[in-house]
């Protein structure tokens, strides 16, 4: 992995470094469009930096198939409200209980977008899990209930007007390639009661478990990927991290001791009842995201009896208010 000279002189200068002594790919950025790098230094005062390197001319193909210019362009979309959070909204974030990295350095040329930040490994939070116990779990949902008590009714300023990357109005093509006649046609229903919810907050918009930094304990987590926050239901959040971090056949299990932990911490950080607005919407939120997984990738595993069974609860609902 090269870097340019440019941008190795201005990461000398900002490390107060003498040399850089390794370039590794961390991962690429999904859909072809960049990399993730650390960068590793000799003789200065920071150790290691991250470096998101975004290209931002349309890759020629997309893993499910999806290479469209709405596609590319929500895409281009993400990486500016990810540079505006890094600039403007992570200085919040110095918290243990919902950290996140510290933007070091942006750059923007023509066909690339560049972001420097704060390697999580050597702030103490060097491992990534694709799977995590409860316990593992219920650490990220207090970050979450942390971050979401933090922006509770900020307006998203330079962030997307709705949080989360299903979002239904950036998601038409989706919507249209939507085979289940009655999920779709409930659609802006279920939408429209996530967005009338009274309290609203900033939400991550992409809380997989991919996206936790966890300390070496796994008592403490930090966040990364913020290019899908904006304004929305915690909810959304919420079932979203569960998606990913609980095996669908353990969810009707779990999920309900995931969900009580996430207000037990919740409800001490504020003044208002939150639970009692925010739990009803569960199910919403959960046949919102089901909305599009099943119109995205028909056959994905994130589409299981779970979520079929809180998908037909939310519809039943939505039908009750509307008769």
């Amino acid at each position: 992995m090269t870097l340019s000279a440019s941008l190795k002189s201005k990461l000398l200068t900002l490390t107060k470094s003498k040399k850089i002594t390794t370039i590794e790919l961390i991962q690429g950025v999904w859909g072809g469009y960049g990399q993730l790098l650390r960068v590793r230094f000799s003789g200065g005062k920071i150790n290691s930096v991250v470096v998101k390197r975004v290209n931002t001319p349309k890759p020629e193909n997309h893993p499910k198939g999806w290479n469209t210019n709405l596609s590319h362009q929500r895409k281009l979309t993400s990486y500016q409200v990810e540079s505006y959070w890094y600039q403007h909204y992570a200085q919040q974030h110095q918290s243990v209980d919902c950290y996140l990295p510290r933007c070091l350095l942006t750059e923007k040329r023509e066909n690339q977008q560049i972001l420097v930040l704060e390697d999580l490994s050597e702030c103490g939070f060097p491992v990534v899990k694709t799977d995590c116990s409860l316990s593992e779990a219920k650490v990220c949902l207090t970050w979450l209930a942390h971050f979401h008590a933090l922006h509770l009714q900020k307006k998203p300023q330079g962030l997307w007007p709705t949080g989360s990357y299903w979002h239904l109005e950036t998601r038409p093509d989706e919507l249209e390639n939507l085979a289940d006649s009655k999920l779709k046609q409930a659609a802006t229903l279920l939408d429209k009661r996530l967005a009338d919810c009274p309290f609203q907050t900033l939400i991550h918009g992409d809380a997989k478990l991919a996206n936790f930094c966890f300390s070496t304990s796994g008592e403490q987590v930090a966040a990364v990927d913020f290019q899908y926050v904006g304004k929305g239901c915690a909810m959304k959040d919420v079932i979203l991290f569960i998606s990913s971090a609980v095996k669908p056949a353990h969810c009707e299990q779990l999920a309900p001791l995931l969900v009580d932990h996430y207000f037990k911490v919740l409800k001490p950080l504020t003044e208002f009842d939150l639970e009692s607005q925010w739990r009803p919407l569960y199910s919403i939120a959960w046949a919102d995201f089901q909305r599009f997984v099943k119109g995205w990738s028909p056959d994905h595993w994130k589409i299981n009896n779970y979520t079929e069974a809180l998908t037909k609860r939310a519809l039943n609902e939505i039908n009750q208010h509307t008769t």
